[in-house]
């Protein structure tokens, strides 16, 4: 695991630095320096850290005191399986250094000392909190993207598409009349599994409830277009379906980070990831459930779904105009 880490000292001692020594040399952490404790706790908040190292300015003295040296660590908890292995790191790091420490010095410690580790935004760890919002987005993507590909499919499979396209009616007629029954269907089934996670599982909704449908309603356009895409592309149900498990389904449960942490994978994996609409999603509701409005974060997965939208519709009504042609 490699995971970016701040520490936040209030004053450099010889002690102190010898073991953010240690630390910077840990192949697993990319230490950052913060001069304020305020710094490092808005980039935790931000998901630029994975954890905080707290160290006071009188660490050395307390390092041979009853109290124990004064050292806190902050692990952002959203993702709670990655902050156990950062604290099980830390601690090991921490334990070692001591040892090394007192051997060096020849002064033994006057009482064990225990690394703290406080987890934000999910204090108890649950992994619940973390897989709650990653299945919201599964059936967001499932009844966007397959099912509108499947009832498309199936007009072209009928022969009834032929029909409609021979009517009066408009192109932009057709498909939102298509699109508009699942829209409704997607949001009520993201409404149903949040009000499932907040009362059956105790999951917290910290962010704005107004906010979620909007960013959830978002997303769910970006589904509807994949599907109308994929449904320009096959004209029978089973090859609308293969396509969009293949490009929709899959995608978003494996390189979303639903599964998997994205920033373990390859970097030519993480590339991949930035074209997969579900990355932005999971990352937006799980800042809305478990962190809250945090404008730095959200912004950038809205712009994400926006891109990406756009670039499916287009596709989609390009190609459905040729069809007429």
């Amino acid at each position: 695991v490699e995971a970016p880490l701040a520490q936040s000292l209030f004053r450099h001692r010889p002690a102190a630095t010898r073991f953010l020594q240690t630390l910077a040399a840990a192949k697993d952490f990319h230490l950052f320096l913060a001069r304020r404790r305020a710094v490092a706790e808005e980039g935790l908040r931000e998901g630029r850290f994975d954890g905080v190292v707290v160290l006071r300015s009188d660490f050395e003295k307390r390092i041979h005191s009853p109290t124990g040296a004064p050292i806190q660590l902050l692990v952002n908890g959203v993702d709670a399986n990655r902050a156990r292995i950062v604290r099980g790191y830390l601690d090991g790091i921490w334990l070692d250094w001591l040892t090394h420490y007192a051997q060096e010095t020849g002064r033994p410690l006057a009482a064990p000392v225990d690394l703290e580790g406080r987890l934000w935004f999910n204090p108890a760890a649950y992994s619940r909190w973390f897989l709650i919002p990653g299945v919201i987005g599964i059936i967001m993507t499932l009844i966007g993207a397959l099912l509108t590909a499947l009832v498309i499919a199936r007009e072209w499979e009928r022969g009834t598409m032929e029909a409609l396209l021979a009517t009066p009616v408009r192109i932009s007629e057709i498909l939102i009349g298509k699109l508009v029954p699942y829209f409704v269907l997607g949001m009520g089934g993201m409404v149903m599994t949040s009000i499932a996670a907040v009362l059956l599982f105790d999951m917290p909704l910290r962010g704005s409830v107004l906010l979620l449908l909007a960013f959830s309603a978002l997303y769910m356009l970006v589904a509807l277009a994949m599907g109308l895409l994929i449904s320009t592309a096959a004209r029978s149900q089973f090859v609308a379906g293969q396509i969009a498990i293949i490009t929709s389904f899959l995608p978003a449960f494996i390189l979303s980070g639903f599964i998997f942490d994205i920033r373990s994978m390859p970097p030519a994996i993480q590339f991949i990831t930035h074209i997969v609409p579900a990355r932005y999603y999971l990352t937006g509701i799980k800042t809305l459930f478990l962190t809250g409005n945090v404008a730095e974060l959200l912004w950038g997965q809205v712009l994400g779904l926006l891109l990406l939208g756009g670039f499916f519709f287009l596709m989609a009504r390009r190609r459905t105009r040729r069809r007429l042609d």
